[in-house]
């Protein structure tokens, strides 16, 4: 007689939480940091930027510096991902240092003021591309030079933002700095949505597979919204100039975007660290604000003022 047959059991795997469900929990956990370090600014939002400064040269070096290929017989192929090497440790030496230059003396002596004259910030990226590039010819020569872009590549963004924050024409640095994160956010929220329940043609499907023009019309609608909302709130004469901008802005975020994933997919990665749960790395989280950043410093320093203020 065969032994009775045991009742099914009804223990499951615990199902893990979505990727989506996962970066939201994220964002809700950044998003207050971040706007709670601007709101109080200098000196602990100086801080902060040079802190995620250096982590975005560290994550920039460890793509630049990753084997691409095991048959490759360039000095490159020899280093790991992750790999603490001296064209990494520069890198991030580099971006850290020039923006303790232009931010040291204000942290120590506040309110002195950096001299934010466009030939100083040209002399002070000139100096970290030829800095961070000599570090890396050391064991890097093959790509070198990328380390060099990265210079670039972070301190014109992070720059940007203290700018912004700064605001010293019209002192409405809060305000921008919480109406470029709330567009991003948006841009990016509206072409995930679009992109997800319309589908349709590819945006750039060598670059970035899932982008699509849906998508990117998704998300200039959704910061033309929030161009709307702030207008409102703000009262200002021309609500449709500032819903304009925030559209075009979205075309620069998503823009700021293709291009980090071209960086990667040059050097075979999908993320450029692990560091934030459900988004990858820093500068896969941020790429877009970084392009928003200098976009809307260029205006308000050519402008002279505040986009708020004259639009």
């Amino acid at each position: 007689m065969a032994p009775p047959s045991s009742p099914p059991s009804n223990d499951r795997p615990a199902k893990k939480p979505s990727n989506l469900t996962v970066r939201i929990i994220s964002a809700l956990v950044l998003i207050p940091i971040v706007l709670a370090v601007g709101y109080i600014g200098h000196p602990w939002f100086d801080l902060f930027v040079i802190l995620f400064a250096g982590i975005m040269a560290w994550e920039w070096a460890r793509i630049a510096g990753r084997r691409r290929n095991p048959a490759d017989p360039s000095p490159a192929a020899r280093l790991p991902v992750g790999n603490w090497t001296l064209g990494s440790i520069g890198l991030i030496f580099v971006v850290v240092n020039v923006l303790v230059m232009v931010r040291g003396p204000l942290i120590e002596n506040w309110p002195a003021e950096f001299d934010y004259s466009l030939w100083n910030i040209l002399k002070l990226l000139i100096a970290a591309v030829v800095g961070a590039t000599i570090f890396a010819l050391y064991e890097n020569r093959s790509r070198a030079i990328w380390f060099g872009i990265g210079a670039i590549y972070i301190l014109a963004p992070s720059l940007a933002v203290l700018w912004v924050r700064d605001d010293p024409v019209t002192g409405q640095g809060i305000l921008l700095l919480t109406w470029i994160l709330a567009l991003v956010i948006a841009t990016d929220t509206g072409a995930y949505a679009a992109g997800r329940s319309i589908g349709g043609p590819k945006l750039a499907p060598r670059i970035s597979p899932n982008k699509t023009w849906a998508g990117l019309l998704g998300g200039m609608v959704s910061a033309a919204l929030v161009g709307l909302v702030f207008g409102l709130f703000l009262n200002l004469p021309s609500i449709w100039k500032l819903m304009i901008l925030s559209a075009g802005l979205a075309v620069i975020e998503q823009v700021g975007d293709l291009l980090e994933s071209a960086f990667k997919r040059r050097f075979g990665m999908k993320d450029s660290s692990h560091i934030i749960p459900g988004h990858g790395g820093v500068l896969d989280r941020v790429d877009g604000l970084l392009a928003v950043s200098v976009a809307v410093a260029a205006l308000d320093y050519f402008g002279e003022g505040s986009v708020l203020s004259w639009l």
